[in-house]
């Protein structure tokens, strides 16, 4: 099947769309380009009038902090960036509430962290917020909260994001708009004959595949980050199309039916739970447990629950319901999970059978390292 017909089935039922806008799109050396910024919130607002529901996730905040302060090179220290995005993003919004505004479409802003979406809680207080927003015609413009995010809870950049908010929302695609017009079968920058993939079914071959990851002045992400974003969404179910945002009428391009623009990425055929996926690409692994090749095989191939008996280091520092990371002995990683107990515990423990655990520790209140169903294979 083609991008054509995979899309027309994408697209018959697509009501609910989250759009990544990054700030390669945005800005220029000089700032915000408010003429692009404009023409993007034309073709948004007539993809809402047709009944769509729409998320924006928007990067530019720091962008529109350097222009509004005369600032030429991107700051790179948390501080000043958390400085000029405190700046910026008034601008930023007040941008986009005005070139909403002329369409008579009300926006709302949403910031967030990291921490907002691995805490649980969190996570479904913003998912309520979000799910009354859609539910009164509001459009939602959405950035990382720098002003207050510090380096370990960054989210790194907004494709990562994008993902997030896409799965958070249960949407039914994730657009991402960037300075190139799609993926690649091999780096353009270094090819002339490199040309677009249409079509992608296997995400994680292609990530995989990805060469290079090309950097603007203004941006954080590059192709390897939109690969990876995509590859989240479609652990969700969700598809993804990424291509050019610097192209006049992309987004209509995008959910015409009979065209074929960009790369389209297919989700996964068994997609993740939602809490599953909230383990694996949410929370912040806090440290790793090495297994050996019998606890991996029992782990990947029967989908069985990590025993004491099967680790064979502990590193890191991590408390009872921590993230870690599994990985084989060859130090690849193959799953992450929610652990049972904490890593001075688990150094006591490692290499010995359940019948054990109360011996060595003086009480035993699992059987298991991490259940099965707190496992989530990658």
């Amino acid at each position: 099947m083609t991008q054509r017909d995979h899309k027309k089935s994408i697209l018959r039922r697509a009501r609910r769309v989250v759009i990544k806008i990054g700030s390669q799109i945005l800005s220029s050396s000089t700032g915000i380009e408010e003429a692009r910024l404009e023409a993007l919130v034309f073709e948004l607002a007539a993809l809402h009038d047709q009944g769509k529901e729409i998320v924006v996730v928007s990067s530019g905040a720091v962008a529109a902090g350097m222009t509004r302060l005369g600032r030429r090179e991107r700051p790179q220290s948390i501080p000043e960036k958390q400085a000029l995005a405190a700046v910026g993003q008034i601008r930023l919004m007040a941008l986009y509430e005005r070139a909403f505004a002329k369409f008579s479409k009300n926006v709302a802003q949403v910031l967030l962290t990291h921490e907002d979406l691995a805490n649980r809680q969190r996570y479904l207080n913003a998912k309520h917020t979000f799910q009354m927003l859609l539910a009164s015609s509001i459009i939602s413009i959405v950035n990382e909260n720098d002003t207050v995010a510090i380096e370990e809870m960054k989210f790194g950049d907004n494709d990562h994001l994008s993902a997030l908010v896409a799965t958070l929302l249960e949407a039914d695609l994730l657009l991402i708009l960037s300075d190139v017009a799609g993926v690649y079968d091999r780096d353009p920058r270094l090819d002339s004959n490199a040309v677009i993939v249409p079509l992608i079914q296997d995400i994680k071959e292609a990530r995989l595949k990805v060469i290079g990851s090309s950097r603007s002045d203004f941006g954080t992400g590059g192709m390897a980050t939109k690969i990876a974003a995509a590859e989240e969404a479609a652990a969700a179910g969700i598809p993804t199309v990424i291509t050019s945002g610097l192209t006049a009428g992309t987004i209509p391009r995008v959910f015409d039916r009979t065209e074929e623009v960009g790369t389209l990425i297919l989700p996964d055929s068994n997609r993740l739970t939602n809490r599953k996926h909230w383990i694996a690409f949410n929370l912040k692994p806090a440290g790793e447990v090495v297994v050996d090749s019998g606890a991996h095989e029992a782990l990947v191939r029967k989908k069985t629950s990590l025993l004491p008996s099967g680790v064979r280091e502990v590193r890191g520092s991590f408390g009872v319901g921590e993230c870690v990371r599994c990985l084989d002995v060859d130090g690849r990683e193959f799953a992450r999970g929610l652990i049972n107990y904490s890593a001075l515990e688990l150094n006591q423990i490692k290499g010995l059978h359940t019948s054990r655990i109360e011996q060595a520790l003086g009480y035993k209140p699992f059987d298991e390292i991490i259940h099965r169903d707190d496992l989530v294979l990658l």
